[in-house]
């Protein structure tokens, strides 16, 4: 069997608290970070407001600097707490992690970097594995494994819809022409997804009585069209509910917050000893 060189003792407790929520020291740093994470999104939103960052801005741009230090550190500890560094850097959060730690570094060099500023909510996902929120993950695999399982029903029933549209467009195209705002097929056929889904813009209106009929007709069948994809994710989802909390695989949801010391592979299984990706002890 393959021997695994244990890390030093500093590193194995530094990736504990920074990888794992099933300790104090683990769950409270990660609380830490998503406060954080919800600060520096008010932050960004605060900036846009111009009246708001013209009297303020010397305040939120040291406010920036700071949360921007403290991600940047958070990263290369990251980086630091386990063998491979690189698999965390290409992960899903290790990409999300980097674009949301150099947008104030780049706009020294580009203009208009700061949007990437943005990306930081996308660390609002770590909230599931942060707070443990074993309901949710479950929920949401059942949902997942629903929409799954209709994808073909709710393909056709677009295909559908599209072919409904463009018959109603042309004809709302004949009835009512150019006069009013028809101008085209496609800006007829463009009105009636409009319609269809009960928008309505109201920048195109019909004038003609046949006209006015047509879309009454489009207007109840929108209401319709909008239960048919409801109904179909609502059957297939509570019959996965009778299933019990799984996958879109049909396994258990394992609520396991360790991640691989090695590898940084997360999802183990609750009663796992040794990482399912690279077979390093957990």
């Amino acid at each position: 069997m393959k021997e695994y060189k244990a890390q030093p003792k500093w590193k194995s407790k530094l990736h504990e608290v920074i990888y794992e929520a099933d300790t104090p020291a683990g769950k409270l740093f990660d609380i830490f970070l998503f406060v954080l994470i919800i600060f520096s999104v008010i932050l960004v939103m605060l900036e846009s407001i111009k009246g708001f960052d013209e009297k303020h801005h010397a305040t939120l741009f040291t406010l920036e600097w700071i949360i921007t230090i403290l991600f940047s550190l958070e990263y290369i500890a990251r980086l630091i707490s386990i063998k491979k560094p690189w698999k965390y850097a290409l992960s899903f959060y290790g990409i999300i992690d980097f674009l949301s730690t150099i947008p104030l570094y780049l706009s020294y060099i580009l203009a208009g970097s700061q949007v990437l500023l943005a990306v930081r909510a996308f660390r609002l996902l770590r909230i599931f594995r942060i707070l443990k929120l074993v309901k949710f993950i479950g929920e949401a695999s059942q949902l997942q494994a629903a929409l799954k399982a209709s994808r073909t029903k709710i393909v056709v029933f677009i295909y559908v819809v599209l072919i409904l549209s463009v018959i109603l467009g042309t004809l709302m195209y004949i009835v009512e022409g150019d006069e009013a705002g028809f101008t085209s097929i496609p800006r007829s056929i463009y009105w009636t997804i409009v319609t269809l889904t009960t928008v309505g813009y109201g920048d195109i209106a019909p004038q003609s009585n046949l006209g006015q009929f047509l879309a009454t007709v489009i207007m109840i069948l929108g209401y319709g069209i909008i239960a048919v994809p409801t109904g179909i994710v609502t059957a297939e989802f509570t019959r996965s509910k009778k299933d019990g909390v799984k996958d879109d695989e049909g396994h258990m949801v394992h609520v396991n917050t360790q991640a691989c010391p090695n590898c940084s592979a997360e999802g183990h299984r609750d009663d796992a000893t040794h990482c399912y990706n690279c077979g390093h002890p957990l």
